[in-house]
């Protein structure tokens, strides 16, 4: 009798120390402080931040020539997008020189002698340009000046000259005609403008 009341205190004794141990471990692992969320109802929500994932596969063969494009048409528009912001002030310093200046021959005279400034400046830099960098370039000077580059070289050089390199430019597969258009065909030109702009300290 004395053995059996013995198991039974020592069976009260280890249950007691097991709930005591439940106890604690649902006080310490269960109860989890959160975010709190509240919707727009005003229901309240846990909230909670998942850690960042980095997924990488290997590129497509569509996915490399886009990737591909875009880095060449990115680096064309850092080196000539500083050519077209150049243009764009030259032309507006030629036009205020040109008000009210009525005189054939002036005129001639004042384009000339900024013709031979900016061929001074800028021939070495544009010459080492490639085909595809001055396409780019031509459409630039669109967005800078508002004018494409036969409208510009028809109103200072006259049509004949516009004429001669707008046939250049075909015979190069391009084309002196060819407008901006920034929210269509020419839509990643101008994303990329927006940062180059940044980068050399350009209003964009």
């Amino acid at each position: 009798m004395k053995l059996q009341r013995n198991y039974i205190i020592l069976f009260i004794f280890l249950s007691l120390s097991f709930c005591n141990t439940y106890s604690q471990e649902k006080g310490i692992y269960d109860t989890v402080k959160v975010y709190a969320y509240i919707t727009p109802t005003g229901d309240t929500i846990g909230e909670s931040w998942l850690p960042s994932v980095l997924v990488i596969k290997k590129l497509t063969a569509a996915q490399k020539n886009y990737w591909a494009d875009w880095t060449r048409l990115r680096n064309a528009v850092y080196v000539t997008y500083p050519y077209a912001k150049a243009a764009s002030r030259i032309i507006n310093e030629i036009n205020v020189q040109l008000i009210n200046v009525k005189d054939k021959q002036l005129r001639r005279q004042i384009i000339r002698s900024r013709e031979k400034e900016m061929k001074k400046q800028f021939t070495d830099q544009l010459t080492r340009l490639s085909v595809y960098q001055g396409r780019v370039l031509m459409k630039l000077i669109n967005r800078e000046t508002g004018n494409n580059c036969y409208e510009i070289i028809d109103e200072y050089k006259g049509f004949m000259t516009a004429a001669f390199w707008q046939t250049v430019a075909v015979l190069f597969g391009s084309n002196l005609k060819q407008a901006y258009d920034p929210a269509n065909k020419d839509a990643d030109i101008e994303k990329i403008v927006k940062d180059v702009a940044k980068m050399y300290g350009y209003p964009g």
